[in-house]
This record gives C-alpha cells, sequence and structure tokens, in this order.
C-alpha cells in the first residue's frame, strides 16, 4: 500500500524507548556525552513547522537557529517533499562521474551560476560544507601546480573560523580545540586574527581603523612567509559559529586589493552567508568583494537533503579545464539527483516569495532594531546584525569589554536558560548568536528577543550565585 504525502500527519512515539536507544546507540557530534547522559539525555525533536519545532514531551519551541544555520525557508515545506519524492520515483540515484550528467544536477548548476554574476560558470557537488572545503583545498593546490607555481601551497585562515569537520575543514577553520584534539592544522594552512572589533580593537581605534589593521595581518603573513609560498586566503564572508563576527566596511575591499597584489586566490566560505541569509543571495555580493571560488551548503536545499557546492570562477575553471586533464576528485552523491532536485525547487520558493528581499528590507533591519533593545542590560556589550545573522555579546564591563574568566561558560548558562524557556538560540563562546528562517514575522522576532532578555536576566541572577 502506498502511504500518501500528508504534512499534517503526526506519528505517535515512545520518547521514553527513543531516549533509552539514543543513549545506548548514538554517539552526538558536538557533545560531551558523558555530560549528556548524567543530564538524563537528549532532547528528542520530533516534529517542525514554519519557524517551531516540537519535541517529544509535548514543548513548542521557537527555532531562532534555523536548525543550523540552514533552514532558511522554514520547516514543514511540502513542494520540498514532493520535489524529493517525484525525483526519488523516477531516478532515485546516479553518478556523475563516467561521463554522465542528471537533469536536476544540470539544471541547478546553471540557476546558481545565475545567481552568482558573470563570473562564475562552473559548479562541483557535494555533500555538506566541509567538503566542499575539502575540494577547495584540493582544487588551490592543483590551480597553482598547474600555473607552474608549485611553491605557492599555503592557505592564510582566521583564528576562530570554522571551515568544517573532517580533517582539512578543520585545518582550515580556527577553532584551537579542534586542531588540539587531532594535532591539526595539516602542514600548510596559517592563521591570522580575525576582524572581530569588539574583542580585538585597541582603545579608541576606530572600526573602520581595526578593519584596516586586520586585513594587514594577512599582508603581514604573506611577507612572513613569502608571496610566492602563499596560495590563497579563505574566509566566511561573515564568521558564523565564530560568533557572527562582522567585519567592518574597510575589512574586505582592503583583503581583495591584498590578495591581487600578491597573486592569491580568494575564497569566500558562504556555506553560512550563501543563499540569502544577509540580505543578498551571497554574502560576499553584500559586503562588496570579488571571489575566486565560494563554497556553499546549508541553505542551498534550507537543509532538507544534505547538499553541497564550489561555484568556480571562470578564471580558475579555465587553467584546470585547458591544462589539468583529469580531477581526481569527487564523491558518491557529488550531484546527488534528489537533493538537487530539492535544492531547485527551495530556490523556486525563495525567488517566487521574495524572501531575500524580505530579509534585506523587511526583518533583516527589524532584527536590528529589536536586539539593540537588549543594550541596557548589564550583561550587553554590543548587539551587531547583517540580515538575518544576529550577535548579542555577554561581557563581565560592558565599558571596558571585558570578558568573563571561563570564556564560554556563561554563555553556555544563557543557553540553558533560553531553551528552557522553549526558544533556541547558540553560544558561541559567550555570545549568544541567532539565525531565525527566513519566514519569520516581526512578532516572532519579538517573541524571540523577550526570551532573549529573559534568559539574561536568569543568567545575571546565577552569575551572582555564583560568584562569577
Amino acid at each position: 500500500m502506498t502511504e500518501t504525502l500528508d504534512k499534517n500527519s503526526v506519528r505517535n512515539y515512545d520518547i521514553e524507548e527513543l531516549k533509552r536507544l539514543d543513549k545506548a546507540h548514538h554517539w552526538h557530534p558536538f557533545t560531551d556525552t558523558k555530560a549528556l547522559h548524567q543530564e538524563g539525555g537528549a532532547r528528542v525533536i520530533t516534529r517542525a513547522e514554519g519557524c517551531y519545532l516540537y519535541d517529544g514531551d509535548g514543548n513548542k519551541m521557537l527555532d531562532g537557529m534555523a536548525g543550523l544555520w540552514c533552514v532558511n525557508v522554514g520547516y514543514g515545506r511540502q513542494e520540498l517533499a514532493e520535489a524529493a519524492y517525484r525525483q526519488m520515483l523516477e531516478l532515485p540515484y546516479y553518478n556523475t562521474f563516467f561521463k554522465t550528467a542528471t537533469p536536476p544536477a544540470i539544471e541547478l548548476s546553471a540557476k546558481i551560476a545565475s545567481l552568482m554574476g558573470e563570473n562564475f560558470n562552473h559548479i562541483f557537488y557535494s555533500n555538506s560544507g566541509s567538503e566542499a572545503n575539502d575540494t577547495v583545498l584540493r582544487m588551490v593546490r592543483h590551480y597553482w601546480n598547474l600555473k607552474g607555481k608549485p611553491n605557492k601551497k599555503t592557505i592564510i585562515s582566521r583564528w576562530n573560523a570554522y571551515h568544517g569537520s573532517t580533517v582539512a575543514g578543520a585545518s582550515l577553520g580556527g577553532m584551537k580545540a579542534m586542531h588540539k584534539q587531532a594535532d591539526l592544522p595539516i602542514p600548510g594552512i596559517t592563521h591570522v586574527m580575525q576582524p572581530h572589533w569588539f574583542d580585538n580593537a585597541e582603545p579608541g581605534e576606530s572600526r573602520e581603523d581595526f578593519g584596516m589593521r586586520a586585513a594587514h595581518a594577512i599582508e603581514q603573513r604573506i611577507l612572513e612567509l613569502g608571496p610566492d609560498n602563499v596560495a590563497a586566503f579563505i574566509g566566511e564572508p561573515v564568521q558564523g559559529a565564530g560568533g557572527v563576527v562582522i567585519p567592518p566596511s574597510t575589512y574586505w575591499p582592503e583583503v581583495q586589493r591584498i590578495c591581487e597584489k600578491y597573486d592569491l586566490l580568494l575564497i569566500a566560505d558562504e556555506v553560512i552567508c550563501g543563499f540569502g541569509r544577509t540580505g543578498s543571495w551571497f554574502g560576499h555580493q553584500t559586503l562588496g568583494f570579488t571571489p575566486d571560488l565560494v563554497p556553499m551548503a546549508k541553505g542551498m536545499s534550507s537543509g532538507y537533503l544534505p547538499i553541497s557546492a564550489l561555484a568556480v570562477s571562470d578564471k580558475v575553471a579555465q587553467v584546470l579545464f585547458e591544462k589539468g586533464g583529469e580531477f581526481y576528485h569527487g564523491y558518491t552523491y557529488s550531484g546527488h539527483p534528489a537533493a538537487c532536485a530539492v535544492a531547485l525547487k527551495n530556490i523556486e520558493i525563495m525567488e517566487r516569495e521574495h524572501l531575500v528581499e524580505k530579509v534585506r528590507d523587511e526583518t533583516g533591519p527589524y532584527l536590528a532594531e529589536a536586539l539593540a533593545t537588549l543594550r541596557d542590560h548589564p550583561l550587553v556589550g554590543e548587539t551587531r546584525t547583517l540580515g538575518l545573522l544576529g550577535a548579542v555579546e555577554i561581557c563581565k564591563n560592558k565599558e571596558t569589554r571585558q570578558r568573563f574568566a571561563d570564556v564560554g561558560k556563561v554563555g553556555t548558562i544563557c543557553r540553558d536558560h533560553i531553551m528552557k524557556l522553549n526558544a533556541i538560540a547558540r553560544a558561541c563562546g559567550d555570545t549568544m548568536v541567532v539565525s531565525p528562517p527566513f519566514i519569520i514575522e516581526k512578532s516572532q522576532i519579538d517573541d524571540l528577543v523577550a526570551a532573549l532578555r529573559a534568559a539574561l536576566d536568569a543568567t545575571a541572577a546565577d552569575i551572582e550565585r555564583l560568584g562569577l
């Protein structure tokens, strides 16, 4: 018997049995498993609709993070389920290795190229942002070998950047805790300061001057290593997991000038920023610079199926096509037809409902205004936004921007409080960050900010009680 698609159908689960099985068999990513089990186990999310998640205990939660920065069109979109269903009936899978292609992969490639602008006409598929950034490393080094400059190997990144969890992705990223666990980074990757004015600006330094100083840290590292040894610079237009770090307006134009001066490839990691999050289709368009390579994922399918891609500029593609021969790289599911079909439908929905424009003109500015109302709180040193990316800095002394001693402890306390209030925000160190679905309404933004304020109040009480 064929089961019909019904977005309103709800399955009944034995939640306690699921929790038991989860504890016995499911190893969670980025989780202290011992602590999770001591705290009573995982919260089991059973369904979602719009901007809300529902758990097995009957709680309805406002998802201020769009999953993991990805559910841009919101939950419960029947069109996306139907796109996957139709494609799976017609052609559930075939690879793109052996001089073959499928209609969804071809059509999606053309669509992404049309959103990228005239300099990007070629798309290479993978399954996650991590894999897209592995592809970046392979492609950059292959490019310079073909250009007859085999010593140009080192890629410059930034501390506290996040570029994925694979060996190459975690190495490109600047998360020191990740490096420590696996003896990373691998050779040929180096890191410089992040353009985070709140943490790194000198007393009295303007944001514009700080942006130039942060960019010049890249130039200084190039000169230390020698320009003939440096292949590329990689950066998220806005650092996501690093705490929604929005660079000053002076930063990216100067980074581009430096890359052009020393003949480096410029890589914009758009895994979070891509597909409308900043109010343009891509973050580099919002921030006014032109990269050579653009890895992307997350919002590409709104998280409904795993898919990622690397947009390759004509400058790079021409060298690889003309001189490179076979590119010995790819994945079993590169250009998976069902994932591509869902991504195509997702982009169609965003265009039809003008969701990118809504982020730019309506909800993005409203989020900025709403978060700014928290600046009177004694724990809040700064709020900042770009599109539907927002951050609230928690600090001990807001006048001097002094952090609490054990960075991350207070942020975790605040995160746990907002979860108890049935709203979801993320703690990146002591920075509370939000990244809601594009369909969020102003009243829901108000609810999210009210929950943040209540969580901050509860956090302040805990700080006093614990003597932090």
